[in-house]
């Protein structure tokens, strides 16, 4: 109720956008992001999955930091299911994008289990950036359906073409989805909190990543988000517990607090 308030007073406020506008803002993110499709086929394939697996991951998983985490700790000889917990984790911040956006979207509910399919970081950006629900469908509609579409064609071209393009990591383009990941991630960073749980995940990761076996760092990395927010209430609780001192009188000295907490100048009143 509260959201929908929110929308129909932006709208009334004029800051309803042009359809054409909220399609093109879609297709840029679609298209961009979509083409980096070819690298994770690429990667996928030398990490030594087969054509038909890498498609299927695409196509039933089709969230690509998950993906490239679990492809990346199998071509450096993880564990399959410490890979694949390590991308499970990583996709579960998907969940919570669609408790924001089924709100925000309100979609009949025959449809909500195709819409959820298209619930990841880049349909999230796109539609929390429109000012009217109409306006958050169509750009959701669109950037789903343009990058599932265009994903899942690259990673098949990039899977087929990935024995004539040879050792991925001397073209770097085992970095590629992660990389569009960061870039669409720091953006969002806006507090001092968030910034300090990227950071310290990074560090958590990158640190432990010469020790660990490959994909552990990526569990491990997730202890950021806790700890950060255990030293934020820490750091609350000793700065924001203590009741403000009365001012000094007109001699430099405080007046007395009384037994109920206020000041003898308040009790004299």
């Amino acid at each position: 109720m509260t959201q929908h308030i929110a929308l129909t007073d932006q709208t009334a406020e004029g800051a309803e956008k042009p359809d054409a506008a909220v399609v093109r803002d879609a297709l840029g993110v679609g298209v961009a992001v979509g083409l980096s499709g070819f690298a994770f086929g690429v990667t996928s394939a030398g990490s030594g999955l087969g054509l038909l697996q890498t498609c299927a991951l695409s196509l039933l998983v089709f969230t690509g930091a998950s993906q490239f985490a679990l492809v990346g700790a199998l071509a450096a000889g993880g564990n399959p299911f410490t890979a694949a917990a390590g991308a499970f984790f990583l996709g579960v911040r998907n969940a919570f994008y669609g408790l924001r956006l089924s709100q925000l979207l309100a979609l009949p509910r025959a449809v909500r289990p195709l819409a959820a399919q298209w619930v990841i970081d880049e349909t999230t950006a796109v539609t929390l950036a429109q000012p009217t629900r109409r306006a958050a469908r169509i750009g959701f509609t669109v950037t789903g359906l343009s990058l599932y579409a265009l994903w899942n064609l690259t990673t098949l071209l990039g899977a087929l073409g990935a024995e004539a393009i040879g050792d991925t990591r001397a073209w770097g383009l085992d970095a590629a989805g992660p990389a569009v990941f960061l870039a669409l991630l720091a953006p969002m960073l806006k507090t001092a909190t968030e910034r300090a749980v990227a950071g310290l995940a990074v560090l958590l990761g990158l640190g432990l990543l010469p020790v660990l076996p490959a994909g552990v760092p990526v569990l491990v990395a997730a202890l950021a988000a806790p700890l950060a927010l255990v030293a934020e209430s820490r750091r609350g609780g000793r700065t924001g517990g203590d009741a403000p001192d009365d001012p000094p009188g007109p001699d430099g000295r405080r007046a007395p607090r009384g037994m109920d907490g206020t000041s003898g100048a308040e009790e004299g009143r």
